[in-house]
């Protein structure tokens, strides 16, 4: 037991102790760690005793804690600091753990048991958040094939098995095309760019090694560089480098993975007795059927659209009158928005830049958290995965919280993306355990390190995430934290973002990289009145995306899904000049595992109630209102999983909301 995944782990917190942990210790790990779990299921499902909610549901929850250690620490450096070894032994576990659950989810004698607790639920002493455990657990085996038998079952194992090698495979595909791709620039195809894109250039030169400044696949530097190049001909090259990221034929293509994947969902879906993948997916979420999210979906494109063309409209005159004929083209849009910004709005990219430094948004973000729910936040010195890793104790009235790791910047060993994880869940049993929290973003390194808003926003976003996991206070851990529908589970993410537009946050912390003097009222006052520029192409993008997830995953799966994307697009009407925020390839939240799929649609599901949250706070006494913040963690961030998404969501506001504060947000509301 030497390993240092299987020891305990007598470090601040508990935290991994990463810089005792090599590549080499992974596999034998896992198979220790299997092989307990596999013992201890089997204790569970062989017992003498009759099925109780202790001897079978409880113990459930106590069981694979070894298997957690293990697999915590894995997928996050797997994820935010990949190398070849972790890359195989990525390809290598997923099978392994596809076929371990798999083998759990078919176990006959543990459903048995959870059956029979479950039949006899009415009769048992159960507290809310008990049986609310022991309605997930049963439905989830029930949705994972424990029912199945013969040939039924024998296939659905195949099938789980075979998706998980292929959402890996997708992954490093990506990640694959991502790290490989770079557009070296000579000195003088800088020239228009401002000197935090140069800089940010640079510094992927060095870590590309290319002897001088380079624009990556990175949304932090591509983005920018699009916004600003004058360079038509480096713009084209660059954004169809972007979206033909998956599908540039060869070993890293994702195309036909897609199609496999969608043929394998439909196909579990139907061995399960639904009519679709859609079907399955959406009863357990708040939307319930794929009727419902179209709804929503088609409810907001329509006003959408219409800003989205009436802007492109404004844009190819502007290319027009600088002599470039022909219609606006994709690559074009974000460097002729940027100056009809700066014309219509007086607000210079480059210019407000400075104003947004990583470490005050960092400081902001805890700020509003202090002020909300009386959290602290003291600097740790522990080691990490990475040295641009950073880490900090959470406290509230000097109590130990949680932990909270941030990973901020890009580099060519983490996949795209930003994300939240708990390396470990917060619970009381078997025995109080605290979270360890972990963001992960890709912004753009610099000295200091600059975000454009849209950064800034992420950056709330994620730890809006982190908040959920941190104030989580319930029982069992597969409740804890984001444990929840996947159309709920955005909403604290999404409403942790309204406070960065709180006028009195950006006040503070907004403040200039070389003077430190706050944003000058006349720009504050703009960025709050800029807020929904441009908002007809941000949703326009983003929905497409959704309904195209959905129109995969609703009804019997395209054979081939890239035809399938362009019949939906060309029914929607989509705009030639903008494309989907991720086309098939590259759609990692739908193909990388089945985390999104037929979800995507989340984000704008959690948006309507995130605006009307908002609102509640509006309503009160503004955007600290300590009732509301109150009530948000209590029937909220406290509650994880423990009760149903909607009857919580009633509970914080009296009611369900409608789409009119969502259109009013996006100000796309009819005037």
């Amino acid at each position: 037991m030497t390993n240092p995944l299987l020891q305990d782990w007598n470090t601040p917190f508990g935290i991994a102790p990463f810089d005792h942990i090599a590549d080499e210790d992974f596999a034998s790990a896992l198979d220790t760690a299997l092989r307990q779990h596999r013992d201890e299921i089997d204790a569970i499902a062989t017992a003498k005793q009759p099925a109780s909610f202790a001897n079978t549901l409880e113990a459930l929850e106590a069981a694979g804690k070894s298997l957690d250690k293990v697999l915590s620490v894995f997928f996050t450096v797997a994820g935010a600091d990949s190398n070849p070894a972790r890359e195989a032994l990525q390809r290598q576990f997923s099978p392994q753990m596809a076929a371990h659950f798999s083998e759990i989810s078919g176990n006959k004698a543990l459903f048995a048991r959870i059956s029979q607790v479950w039949e006899n639920k009415d009769a048992l002493d159960l507290t809310p958040e008990q049986q609310r455990v022991l309605m997930l657990t049963h439905r989830s085996f029930v949705r994972a094939g424990a029912a199945l038998s013969g040939d039924e079952e024998t296939r659905m194992k195949e099938i789980k098995a075979r998706l998980a090698v292929l959402g890996t495979d997708f992954t490093q595909n990506l990640l694959a095309d991502e790290r490989d791709w770079f557009m070296a620039l000579e000195e003088g195809d800088l020239e228009g760019l401002p000197e935090f894109v140069i800089n940010s250039a640079r510094n992927a030169g060095e870590e590309k090694n290319a002897g001088g400044p380079v624009i990556t696949l990175s949304r932090s530097l591509i983005v920018p560089f699009l916004q600003f190049s004058p360079r038509r001909d480096l713009r084209e090259k660059a954004f169809k480098a972007w979206v033909a990221r998956g599908a540039n034929g060869g070993k890293t293509d994702n195309r036909s993975i897609a199609a496999e994947t969608l043929a394998l969902r439909q196909e579990r879906a139907n061995l399960l007795g639904y009519a679709s993948f859609a079907d399955y997916k959406l009863e357990t979420e708040m939307a319930k059927t794929p009727q419902a999210v179209r709804d929503l979906l088609l409810a907001v494109w329509e006003p959408a659209r219409a800003q989205a063309d009436a802007d492109a409209k404004i844009l190819t005159d502007m290319m027009q009158t600088d002599g470039v004929n022909g219609p606006l083209a994709p690559w074009d849009w974000r460097y002729y928005s940027e100056k009809r910004r700066v014309a219509e709005h007086d607000l210079d990219e480059a210019a407000l830049k400075p104003y947004f430094q990583l470490d005050r948004m960092i400081e902001a973000s805890f700020a509003c958290a202090t002020r909300l729910f009386g959290l602290a936040f003291k600097p740790l010195d522990v080691p990490l995965y990475h040295p641009d890793c950073r880490a900090w104790e959470v406290t509230r009235n000097g109590a130990h919280v949680a932990v909270f790791i941030g990973d901020y910047f890009a580099r060519g060993s983490k996949r795209s993306g930003a994300w939240c994880s708990a390396m470990r869940a917060q619970a009381k049993f078997p025995s109080v355990q605290a979270p360890v929290v972990i963001n992960v973003c890709n912004f753009a390194k610099g000295d200091p390190a600059l975000l454009s808003y849209d950064d800034a926003r992420t950056l709330f976003h994620e730890f809006g995430h982190a908040l959920h996991q941190m104030l989580s206070n319930v029982t069992y851990e597969s409740v804890s934290g984001t444990s929840v529908a996947r159309d709920f589970v955005e909403l604290p993410s999404q409403l942790y973002e309204h406070w960065l537009e709180v006028p009195e946050v950006l006040s503070e912390f907004a403040t200039h990289a070389e003077t430190g003097a706050p944003m000058p009222q006349d720009m504050l006052d703009k960025v709050l009145a800029a807020a929904t520029y441009d908002m007809g192409f941000q949703t326009v993008e983003y929905v497409a995306s959704a309904l195209v997830d959905l129109a995969f995953h609703d009804g019997a799966a395209p054979q081939d899904p890239m035809a399938r994307q362009a019949e939906v697009l060309e029914a929607l009407g989509m705009p030639a000049a903008i494309t989907m925020r991720h086309a098939t390839p590259q759609f990692a939240h739908v193909f990388a595992g089945d985390g999104y799929s037929s979800g995507y649609y989340s984000y704008m599901w959690s948006e309507v109630m995130d605006a009307d949250a908002f609102e509640a706070f509006e309503e009160a006494g503004g955007a600290f209102d300590p009732a509301r913040a109150a009530a948000l963690e209590e029937h909220i961030l406290s509650t994880g999983g423990s009760r149903d998404a909607g009857e919580l969501y009633t509970a914080f506001r009296g009611r369900l909301p409608g789409v009119e504060a969502l259109l009013k947000g996006r100000g796309l509301a009819a005037e």
